[in-house]
């Protein structure tokens, strides 16, 4: 039976076959997982499926304390970022391999340049993603109010950028006045895209009451500002129904909501001047219409008091020529109205006595006409009187002094009277027969 070896020997081995078939360094390019600093640099090395998240490769790495001193302010220098977790970097290494750590790889220099390149790239595809959607100029096209006193502020509470964006807001030399209010967020590490989506959306709830929107934030780290960095972020942002205003980086710092967002400043400091700058400008346009409506109104005084004198003038003559005018179309009009009356009482004399004689001609045939119409009432009148009716064998009975019409009317016992043609007769009723 061959020889066992002890695993120390056999990691010994592997180490060994390792320095003797490897080149002493390899430039590598992963994204990093983890970090940590503890005087020297530890941090966890992946490679992830081209198109998903699941990992295909893992390996430990370490950059000494004297390579980091040197490494660590040169990458920030050169691409304004602390080097973090989920970054892509190009490392030059060493493969290590120790009987009693395993294998690891020790870091000898980082490219900045392709770290600034893969950023430069994740924001390129988040924009080119954005213009495909078609909602890249969307918040940028939104105009601004022409009052812009109501502001929705998206920040940290304790940031000193919020405290340094009110007081620049509120000590305006103007005296401007303005509304604040602050939907808090986080403005940096892993919970930016969340929190400040949410403060949006409690915004969205009560749109009507705010004229712009700033996202502002202190100073601190730029790699601070990756959560700004975000698909959804932006996509939120872009389509956003109030003009947005970021002041969330440096001077030289872009993040892909600065270049979607309606205007983009430095500071938030920048910020408050911008609003402050916007309100001046609407008020000097105002003071500038109210001097103009004031000359306009010294001016338009002055003319109508010369108009006011020169009529006052030609009153007098103005007033002689209405008169003379006016008595002689009253004078007309008298002269028309004598003549007028005169024919009109011609015409009404003719009227009546042609009316008279009309009167003389057919009066005695009216009369004769209603004489004979007056005789013939009188006629049937005599022939429905009670007295004829009564001699023609009609009798009349009443109970109580009202005549009996039907035999329901009396009951047995009644007494009635009937009336005849001469005479009348009292009875009593033994029995009734109402013809049912």
């Amino acid at each position: 039976m061959k020889k066992a070896l002890t695993l120390y020997e056999l990691n010994g081995l592997v180490r060994e076959t390792l320095e003797l078939t490897l080149d002493d360094e390899y430039w590598v390019q992963a994204e990093i997982s983890e970090l940590r600093v503890n005087r020297h640099c530890y941090m966890e090395l992946v490679q992830k499926e081209q198109h998903g998240n699941g990992i295909v490769a893992k390996a430990r790495a370490q950059v000494w304390a004297n390579r980091w001193a040197f490494i660590k302010p040169m990458f920030e220098q050169m691409t304004r970022q602390t080097l973090a977790a989920g970054m892509q970097v190009q490392m030059k290494v060493e493969v290590t391999f120790h009987e009693l750590y395993g294998y690891s790889l020790n870091v000898t220099d980082i490219d900045p340049t392709y770290t600034m390149g893969d950023i430069a790239r994740r924001r390129q595809e988040i924009l080119q993603q954005l213009v495909e959607e078609g909602i890249d100029t969307m918040n940028r096209e939104l105009p601004l109010p022409r009052l812009l006193q109501r502001i929705a502020v998206i920040s940290s509470a304790t940031a000193a950028g919020y405290g340094d964006f009110c007081n620049q807001l509120n000590s305006n030399k103007r005296g401007l006045a303005f509304k604040t209010e602050l939907f808090a967020a986080t403005m940096q590490g892993n919970d930016v895209e969340r929190s400040v989506i949410d403060a949006l959306n409690r915004i969205a709830e009560q749109i009507e009451e705010w004229d712009v929107v700033v996202i502002i934030r202190g100073g601190g780290a730029t790699s601070d500002l990756q959560g700004f960095d975000s698909l959804l972020l932006a996509e939120n942002v872009a389509q956003f129904h109030l003009p947005i205003i970021t002041g969330i980086g440096h001077e030289r710092d872009d993040t892909v909501i600065d270049m979607i967002a309606h205007t983009r400043v430095k500071t938030p400091t920048a910020a408050a001047e911008f609003l402050i700058h916007h309100q001046e400008e609407e008020l000097n346009w105002l003071e500038e219409l109210a001097a103009r409506l004031t000359d306009n109104i010294d001016n338009l005084l002055l003319t109508e008091t010369a108009r006011l004198k020169l009529l006052a003038n030609k009153l007098p003559m103005l007033f002689s020529t209405v008169k003379a005018r006016e008595e002689i179309r009253l004078n007309r009009l008298s002269a028309a109205l004598a003549n007028n009356s005169i024919q009109s009482l011609s015409t009404a004399k003719e009227r009546v006595h042609l009316l008279g004689q009309q009167l003389r001609l057919y009066a005695p045939a009216l009369l004769r006409n209603e004489e004979k119409h007056i005789e013939l009432i009188e006629s049937k009148l005599r022939s429905a009187h009670p007295d004829r009716i009564l001699r023609l064998g009609f009798s009349i009975a009443r109970i109580d002094g009202k005549a009996i019409r039907d035999a329901s009317e009396v009951k047995e016992g009644d007494e009635i009277e009937t009336t005849l043609a001469t005479g009348s007769i009292r009875s009593i009723i033994r029995t009734t027969n109402n013809g049912k």
